[in-house]
């Protein structure tokens, strides 16, 4: 995709949800950072569903260490795979508490060491909680990277990479949530709604659907 047409795939965007937002719901850098955690292979809605409840009892590390692993289980365990999730929310609440003053670090290296925090975890969390231009890359960014041709690559690391080339700088906070949500509702796996996609003109994508 060439640089013109990138800068306008994002304005168009920009101009279709100006503030964009992640739908994992969260009150601080700590319980946004389980509820990604949690998020992994489940929906948002799903982890909102658990997370609410969870929340209101225990939105600390030492509170949630408090609360224990048997009855975080049964908060989360609506959620898949709750038995491993429930084990690296309590080591990763363990370690911001012993090594990091119970504080989330503003820093990936730091935020990658934590069990169960990978890249793309660490990037959402500094998006959202620290305002830093991160990129996360999900299936939906990796879909419409490689679909749109705005960021093509084999690897979720590599279409991080070259998005953090292409985006344009006054582009960067937003574009995460930007193709998250347009990968989640307009852009979709099965059948993209090519007829209502609002950065179609710029799209390289060569089976486009039509309406009807």
């Amino acid at each position: 995709m060439r640089k013109a047409d990138i800068a306008a795939f994002f304005d168009r965007l920009a101009e279709t949800n100006p503030a964009p937002k992640g739908e994992l719901e969260f009150v601080n850098p700590y319980t946004l950072l389980v509820a990604v955690v949690l998020s992994a292979q489940a929906t948002d809605t799903g982890v909102n569903k658990a997370t609410r409840a969870l929340f209101a009892v225990a939105d600390t590390p030492q509170k949630m260490l408090d609360l224990g692993e048997e009855r975080l289980r049964t908060y989360i365990k609506t959620i898949g795979l709750f038995n491993t999730k429930a084990k690296n929310v309590m080591a990763l609440s363990r370690q911001l508490v012993e090594q990091h003053d119970g504080q989330v670090p503003r820093d990936r290296a730091a935020l990658e060491k934590l069990p169960g925090v990978g890249r793309k975890t660490a990037n959402v969390v500094l998006n959202i909680a620290f305002g830093e231009p991160t990129i996360a890359v999900d299936t939906h960014i990796f879909r419409v990277s490689n679909r749109t041709g705005l960021a093509p690559g084999k690897t979720p690391l590599e279409v991080e990479k070259t998005l953090e080339k292409v985006v344009p700088e006054d582009r960067k906070q937003h574009a995460h949530h930007w193709l998250i949500l347009h990968g989640r509702y307009v852009c979709k796996a099965r059948r993209p709604e090519c007829e209502r996609c609002v950065v179609e003109p710029y799209c390289s994508y060569t089976a486009k659907t039509t309406a009807g």
